[in-house]
């Protein structure tokens, strides 16, 4: 059973109300309209997507207001923030783009490289990559961080799809024309286990969630979507109490493993993933006894939040080997 990643669960209604309203793409939307008058008439009609009539987009700051603004008044564009040298970028824009195509037109897909469209990354706050925005009617309306995996996107999309659908008849429209494919792709079923978990989560009760997870594994062992939902659960309620000063206080006391397990935490909720595990592969090699498992078993369990082929978990695994073995 395939469900949300608990990141998304927490993460996306907190940053798709952040946005609201307070990403401002007006000024993108001016830069955009300046450079197409410079440029003059454009080859194709106002708010054609450019290409060859694919539902995936390659979209610069000049073409943002033909092919995000003005297209997101009739169907939803997600737009794909991405770069050539993120890792996870590469796992996430294949499977966006295999269901933008799947979609037959009921949304669009628009790839920003954000080192190449720097203003389009500033204009939506990108902090870390992938970063997955839903513009709808000119402005961001959800959004989402990180590689999940697909089946998770098609349900993002899936919801999204269903809440617009009788606010945008261009999403009727396109799946009217393509058959119901395009609904019919994206739709997961329930599993109360998980939606039980899911619920208590979203209230911020991160002992009830990671006792749900825990009964799921406790029926079905080898359920893995359930083992990394636990792992994000306990992850995200010590996060919530994460002190970033806890950096400064481990750096002063190298042999303090307490203080070296919670500055990783806390380097972990900053996004400093490299450095969190430096931290705990270097207490590894630096500590003994009890302390070092410790520090090894923490280490351990952050790993699990992450895809097992992310380039800094494969890095941080070889380098743990090193000092332990």
């Amino acid at each position: 059973m395939s469900r949300p990643d608990p990141r998304q669960v927490t993460q996306s209604a907190a940053l798709s109300s952040a946005m609201a309203g307070a990403v401002d793409l007006a000024a993108l939307k001016a830069r955009s309209d300046a450079a197409n008058r410079a440029q003059g008439p454009a080859a194709g009609p106002a708010g054609a997507p450019s290409g060859t009539g694919s539902h995936v987009l390659d979209v610069t700051e000049a073409s943002f207001q033909a092919d995000v603004i003005d297209r997101s008044m009739q169907i939803p564009v997600v737009v794909d923030l991405w770069a050539s040298w993120c890792g996870p970028c590469k796992q996430l824009s294949p499977v966006l783009e295999r269901l933008a195509e799947a979609g037959r037109g009921a949304w669009l897909l628009a790839k920003v490289d954000v080192d190449a469209n720097p203003r389009i990354a500033q204009a939506f706050g990108v902090q870390s990559i992938p970063m997955v925005v839903a513009v709808v009617g000119g402005q961001p309306v959800d959004a989402f961080n990180g590689a999940l995996p697909e089946p998770q996107v098609r349900q993002w999309i899936s919801a999204l799809l269903d809440a617009l659908r009788d606010r945008m008849p261009g999403i009727r429209q396109a799946e009217q024309s393509g058959g119901d494919e395009a609904a019919e792709a994206v739709e997961e079923p329930d599993d109360p286990r998980f939606t039980a978990a899911e619920d208590a989560l979203e209230r911020g009760d991160y002992a009830e969630a990671q006792a749900a997870y825990e009964r799921i594994l406790a029926e079905e062992p080898a359920n893995e979507m359930a083992a990394a939902a636990l792992a994000q659960v306990r992850f995200l309620a010590r996060a919530e109490s994460a002190d970033p000063s806890a950096i400064e206080r481990a750096d002063a006391a190298p042999d303090d493993v307490d203080a070296q397990l919670a500055a990783a935490d806390a380097e972990v909720a900053l996004d400093r993933v490299e450095a969190a595990f430096a931290r705990l592969v270097a207490a590894a090699g630096r500590l003994s006894g009890e302390d070092r498992d410790r520090a090894r078993e923490h280490l351990v369990g952050l790993f699990d939040l992450f895809p097992v082929d992310d380039a800094r978990v494969t890095a941080a695994r070889r380098a743990l080997a090193r000092v332990l073995f």
